[in-house]
């Protein structure tokens, strides 16, 4: 069976149709099916709890989205019908110039030639629109989630991320939303209600990927909120390489000398692991009871000193290894655990949700204890990341605060543009169920926040060769 060009132009013309289609309706679902059922993260609001404002941002989102897609779409087609160049544009030759011999006058080209041209031009021309097919199954496929996030005054921002966004990115859409300072300790942070743990995320991190790994019951949250911890080792690194020395030294160090040794133990071929070692509180598995053990840390995790044996490396025993591991801050562990202090933070892999035999809990005898320890499993873990981290939020704030400074008067804010979308709440939101309910017989297409299968943390025996550098 044989097909004319013709008819392969338009099987083209109709996929290109159906690219941008499945595009738009993703984008469709990814926005309004979270609001059509009990959220299966546990932090999607239902489309009757959001108010105006909250309905009109998204619907502006959507619609803004849409109109790039269609924009990008209609230049693209242009770009592959306009005309190749051809040779009339070319300049005329100077006046006054002799005829050339008769041997080096080209001939006219043959028809044949002409053909062959042709059929480049339409080979390529389709080569083209194949690519951009591939470009726009590989943007349907993105995954997007409506995102909740909780601010310190019990107010919310409704998000929509994908899962190429870091979180530096969405925090730069908060500062934005929210009209704050920009100051390095904004942080976003995650909390688990059933485990009562909290942490960090990394500024580098996709902010999507680990809120996938939440179950469909969770009661989990996103906060926004200013964490003096974030960057501290950068801005008092002492504290976290000379912890040894009194407290007095520490507090005097000079500004200059905080940046050497900034520079020393980050800027170098590899990145430095703070030497640290102590008596910490170990949660036996499956008990309420706990145990001391000396504990060390290393670049490849944290090993500890078995009972009548030395603190010789070949004596060291393999605690956990920071590859598949997220380090937590733990809360109320005293009542829930019997814990000695609740001072603790505990060591666990992303995808387990509730309780586990595989979740590691550590207590310390005072908070800078445990903050000296959670910085430096932070810095074994991320390397280098941290460090450029805190390069670009400093980059941000500075930024930020110039235009601030520069700012004379409060420049008047111009009357919103209504959004072009149907007037009314009641309108509005029959206009989002209609949408959505006709997407209702390909919304397993969409159904990509399945629950994850626990996964149990691996260890390896310690290496020979102990030392406090990590890539």
């Amino acid at each position: 069976c044989f097909f004319q060009m013709d008819d392969i132009d338009a099987m083209f013309s109709d996929l290109l149709g159906e690219m941008d289609l499945l595009t738009q309706v993703k984008k469709l679902s990814a926005i309004l099916l979270p609001f059509l059922k009990k959220s299966p993260l546990g932090f999607m609001s239902s489309l009757h709890d959001l108010e105006d404002n909250d309905l009109d941002a998204l619907m502006a989102d959507l619609v803004a989205d849409l109109s790039e897609t269609e924009k990008k779409l209609e230049a693209e087609i242009q770009g592959l019908k306009a005309p190749p160049s051809s040779s009339s544009d070319l300049p005329p030759p100077p006046k006054g110039l002799g005829l050339q011999p008769a041997s080096s006058i080209t001939s006219p080209p043959s028809p044949g030639n002409n053909r062959s041209s042709s059929e480049e031009i339409e080979a390529q021309m389709k080569a083209d629109k194949i690519k951009l097919a591939l470009e726009k199954l590989k943007e349907a496929k993105v995954k997007k989630l409506v995102v909740k996030v909780l601010m310190n005054d019990g107010s919310s921002k409704n998000l929509m991320v994908d899962e190429r966004q870091t979180v530096r990115e969405v925090l730069d859409n908060l500062f934005e939303k929210t009209h704050c300072d920009c100051n390095v300790d904004w942080s976003l942070c995650e909390t688990n209600h059933e485990l009562q743990l909290e942490r960090t995320f990394e500024d580098h991190e996709n902010l999507v990927e680990p809120l996938l790994a939440w179950t469909r019951d969770s009661e989990n949250k996103v906060l926004f909120q200013e964490r003096k911890d974030k960057f501290e080792v950068f801005k008092n690194p002492q504290n976290f390489y000379l912890w040894k020395r009194d407290k007095k030294t520490l507090k005097d160090m000079k500004d200059k000398d905080k940046e050497l040794l900034v520079q020393e133990n980050f800027c170098g071929t590899s990145i430095i692991v703070p030497d640290l070692e102590g008596v910490l509180y170990l949660k036996e598995d499956g008990k309420k009871s706990w145990k001391q053990r000396l504990f060390q840390l290393r670049a490849s995790g944290i090993y500890y000193v078995p009972k009548g044996k030395t603190k010789s490396s070949r004596d060291l025993i393999c605690f956990v290894q920071f590859d598949n591991v997220n380090v937590y801050y733990g809360k109320d562990v005293k009542n829930r655990y019997k814990a000695p202090t609740d001072f603790c933070f505990v060591l666990k892999h992303p995808q387990i949700q509730k309780e586990s035999q595989y979740i590691k809990y550590l207590c310390c005898d005072d908070p800078w204890t445990m903050n000296l320890w959670v910085t430096g499993i932070r810095i074994a873990k991320y390397g280098v990341s941290l460090h450029e981290n805190f390069k670009t939020a400093e980059r941000k704030a500075a930024v930020s605060a110039a235009m601030w400074t520069n700012r004379s008067t409060p420049s008047s804010s111009s009357p919103s543009t209504p959004s072009p979308t149907i007037k009314g709440t009641a309108a509005r939101r029959t206009l989002l169920y209609l949408v959505v309910m006709s997407l209702h017989s390909v919304d397993s297409r969409f159904c990509f926040l399945q629950p994850k299968q626990q996964l149990r943390p691996t260890a390896t025996p310690p290496n020979s060769s102990l030392d406090r550098r990590t890539r």
